[in-house]
């Protein structure tokens, strides 16, 4: 299904140009426009707690993806499990986009329902993509009409493991905690962007955007901001350098404490194999790290394993059908993952007729 609109063409064109102004305005400009303060009524209080609403409500899913093979081979199993996922009992998942920032559409588009965006004006993410991301989402949110109230950001390399209920509420997103993510540990870097008066530096969320369950007229105030934080901080030498390629991940943790909100952190909301070894209640697989193991069944991360899983190893075509399950011994997380893999090679149409670069 292609999801396409030409209206709001010239709105995009104004919006980056007010970003593009964000991004040279000195930071007075940027917090008098961003100061916004967000209020955070979760719901009534019964006897001393808060009781949660909205919690039935449904979300839209919404990843970010480029035309590179690399980026579709995932999306089309993400897209598999969504299926799958949306319709089992307790799942609040609603429709989906692949927001695609290449500028055009590709050879997925009457597979997964896709929305096209402009990718930034070259040479301004500097090499480092994953600038675009934002940008789609501003472009995104002014374009189309959403029916569900919340989105869900995720990634391409998101495996739904179980059905997904709506986190959030309607003042306050819910996010995963990175471990990576320590805002009160550069505290010297974070303040170029959080100043001292905005509050201390544990305002900030040690999260990313991805994966964030979140009200849509929340992330349609922080959008503009996080495309914003997101230039400026690729553009300080210091924090790029500090903050490599999770940078956007921080930058989206200060847009949002920038206009008060803070997450509900929910460590169940997702899974890293191999490093979390049970899938158990969590709901989303996320396969970012390699698992290299011996034949006993031993990681041996940071070397090449006798076996080994890694999406890095398909970056210009899809991996192969029936991928060989790893050696006894290795965690159920990750021998769960390349039995899902499979099974979405195995029912993906065109599989392996698709997808290279």
């Amino acid at each position: 299904m292609i999801v396409r609109k030409s209206l709001g063409r010239v709105k995009s064109v104004l919006m980056l140009l007010m970003v593009l102004g964000f991004f040279f305005a000195t930071y007075n400009l940027v917090s008098m426009i961003v100061g916004h303060k967000v209020g955070t009524d979760l719901g009534s209080i019964v006897d001393g707690k808060v009781e949660f609403t909205n919690t039935k409500s449904k979300f839209h899913v919404a990843v970010t993806a480029t035309d590179a093979a690399y980026s579709q081979w995932q999306c089309r199993i993400m897209y598999y499990w969504y299926k799958k996922a949306k319709v089992m009992p307790g799942s609040a998942m609603g429709k989906f986009t692949r927001i695609l920032h290449s500028g055009k559409g590709d050879q997925l588009m009457n597979e997964i329902p896709t929305f096209v965006v402009d990718p930034l004006p070259d040479g301004l993410d500097r090499g480092y993509i994953v600038l675009n991301r934002p940008w789609a989402f501003v472009q995104w949110l002014e374009k189309v009409v959403i029916d569900e109230e919340y989105i869900l950001m995720a990634e391409p390399d998101h495996i739904f493991v179980n059905p997904l209920p709506n986190l959030a509420s309607e003042n306050e997103p819910a996010g995963y905690p990175f471990f990576y993510i320590k805002p009160a540990e550069n505290e010297k870097i974070m303040r170029k962007f959080y100043p001292k008066e905005k509050g201390p530096v544990t305002d900030v969320d040690p999260i990313g955007n991805s994966p964030v369950i979140i009200h849509k007229y929340l992330l349609e105030e922080i959008a503009p901001t996080w495309v914003n934080v997101s230039l400026r901080m690729k553009d300080d030498p210091e924090t790029d350098k500090a903050f490599g390629w999770v940078l956007e991940m921080y930058a989206y943790a200060v847009a949002s404490a920038l206009h008060g909100i803070k997450h509900t952190l929910r460590k169940d909301f997702m899974l890293q194999p191999p490093w979390d070894l049970e899938v158990g209640k969590n709901f989303i697989i996320h396969y970012t790290y390699g698992c290299d193991y011996d034949l006993e069944g031993k990681l041996t991360y940071g070397k090449i394993g006798e076996w080994r899983f890694d999406k890095r190893s398909y970056l210009m075509s899809p991996p192969p059908n029936n991928i060989s399950l790893p050696p006894p011994g290795v965690p159920e997380s990750v021998v769960r993952l390349v039995k899902m893999v499979n099974e979405a090679t195995a029912n993906i149409p065109n599989w392996d007729s698709l997808n290279r670069s």
